[in-house]
């Protein structure tokens, strides 16, 4: 008897203990009955070729990617999609039957998704987006919500250099701001996206002063633990809408887990709860 073949996916990063994806695919993999697994891989960068050219024969049909790999998986692929080309980093892969390397970036997708789930009313026409930060899931942001239609984008980073290589990437509707003029922001946005580490457990506080921000702006911070950072405790006292980051984690997920086991799951209350176990 011929038993069918068991999917396997999994997660690529080095550290890779902290990753909530384990809990969040297995989580759906129970719920929709499916046979697969997906795992956790400790994967060093030296290592990083072999690992993935290898996954295919041991019946991987797809990984996603983690810090550090996320620029460089891009080089391995035989196919990568211009959203991840225009990002500049992968973070899922697909392992087609025809042997193709295919790579994607989702991120961009996870946080318009968790964006439109937490806070219906934001339309990209409302006005301009204040973005902190300019590192990789600043350029997934940026470039989901000029390809959304939002007029403007006003960017403060740390380092103003990364800042100017993002308005040299993305163009004339990037504004810069010094990051001690961040502030000067807000009051002008319909929009405000944290994509630092700031307000994260174990990393610096968040800074950047927010008396300027008005009743109705919508306010998300890619942040997740903890949960209510500090940026949307104040947010929300003051009368914003605000949106935690833990649904950008559960909503980029979605098209992988579609395209390696053939379901789109669904983000619910459960996969939340499952998310934060």
């Amino acid at each position: 008897m011929n038993l069918p073949d068991i999917p396997l996916a999994g997660v690529i990063g080095s550290p890779i203990a902290h990753s909530k994806s384990p809990q969040l695919h297995r989580h759906w993999l129970k719920t929709y009955g499916i046979p697969g697994h997906y795992i956790p891989m400790n994967v060093h960068a030296d290592d990083l070729e072999r690992v993935i050219r290898t996954m295919p024969k041991m019946g991987f049909v797809g990984a996603n990617v983690t810090i550090p790999h996320k620029e460089n998986v891009m080089a391995l692929a035989d196919l990568v999609t211009d959203r991840a080309i225009l990002i500049g980093a992968a973070n899922t892969l697909i392992f087609r039957k025809d042997g193709k390397i295919h790579a994607d970036n989702t991120d961009g997708y996870g946080f318009l998704e968790n964006l439109k789930t937490g806070a219906p009313d934001w339309t990209a026409k409302a006005g301009p987006a204040a973005v902190l930060g300019a590192g990789g899931a600043a350029r997934a942001v940026i470039a989901s919500l000029l390809d959304a239609g939002v007029p403007e984008i006003m960017l403060s980073n740390r380092t103003r250099v990364r800042a100017e290589r993002l308005k040299d990437d993305f163009g004339s509707r990037i504004r810069i701001y010094d990051w001690v003029q961040a502030g000067n922001m807000l009051d002008q946005a319909a929009l405000v996206v944290n994509t630092t580490s700031l307000g994260m457990i174990g990393k610096g506080e968040m800074r950047v002063p927010l008396d300027g921000l008005r009743r109705g702006t919508v306010v998300t911070d890619l942040v997740y633990a903890p949960l209510k950072t500090k940026l949307l405790e104040t947010a929300e006292q003051m009368g914003c809408v605000t949106v935690d980051g833990l649904g950008m984690l559960l909503h980029q997920a979605v098209p992988a887990f579609e395209r390696w086991f053939g379901k789109r799951p669904e983000v619910d209350r459960a996969t939340r709860a499952a998310a934060l176990r």
